[in-house]
């Protein structure tokens, strides 16, 4: 019988725990996507999570704060995911392509309201967080750019940008979509439309 060498074993890391913060964005995003930005007030926000005003605002220092607490983590991990993935296949212009697109609609339809919320709040940010918000998000669409042009080098690059928006008009769809379909045939229709609408079979 052997022994296992107690000072060699590791034991795997515990999943990060969600923190209280995390928690009232995840509930503020909700109701900013369900009743617009106008439509919630920090009492509705704190009501919901189930937290006084004071303890509310030990968190953030308002609707606006939550709102960049929201969007620039996510347009952040957007660049960052998907250029990990491209860096997955440097030979492989069309498996760099699936990759992002896998990434990409796993990523919608996940976030429904986050997307929601960049659609239709984005505007109200103040202007620094809303052009750092943008220029994370053209790094983004570049990186979508530079594989679709390896993927097809007949396209300028001017029209293959117009692909990848009309592609990301696909993806972020998921607000909109219902629950008839399950997850897993939404994100197969997801992805053979996205496939279809940037390389056209």
């Amino acid at each position: 019988m052997t022994t296992v060498d107690q000072r060699h074993r590791t034991t795997p890391p515990a999943p990060r725990r969600r923190s209280r913060r995390d928690e009232i964005l995840e509930i503020a995003v909700g109701l900013f996507a369900s009743r617009g930005y106008h439509g919630v007030s920090m009492d509705d926000i704190g009501s919901a999570a189930g937290v006084t005003g004071p303890a509310l605002y030990h968190h953030f220092a308002g609707k606006e704060a939550m709102l960049v607490a929201a969007l620039i983590p996510v347009s952040e991990s957007l660049l960052e995911g998907g250029k990990k993935r491209v860096a997955r296949h440097p030979e492989d212009a069309k498996a760099a392509l699936a990759d992002l697109i896998d990434f990409h609609v796993e990523f919608a339809l996940a976030n429904p309201a986050v997307i929601a919320l960049h659609l239709h709040e984005l505007d109200r940010l103040p202007e620094d967080p809303r052009r750092q918000i943008r220029r994370l998000q053209r790094l983004y669409v570049e990186e979508w750019v530079a594989v679709l042009s390896r993927v097809r080098p007949e396209l300028p690059a001017p029209e293959a940008r117009v692909l990848a928006h009309a592609a990301f008009g696909l993806m972020n769809s998921t607000p909109f979509l219902g629950g008839e379909v399950d997850r897993v045939r939404r994100a197969a229709l997801l992805r053979d439309a996205t496939v279809h609408a940037l390389i056209g079979h």
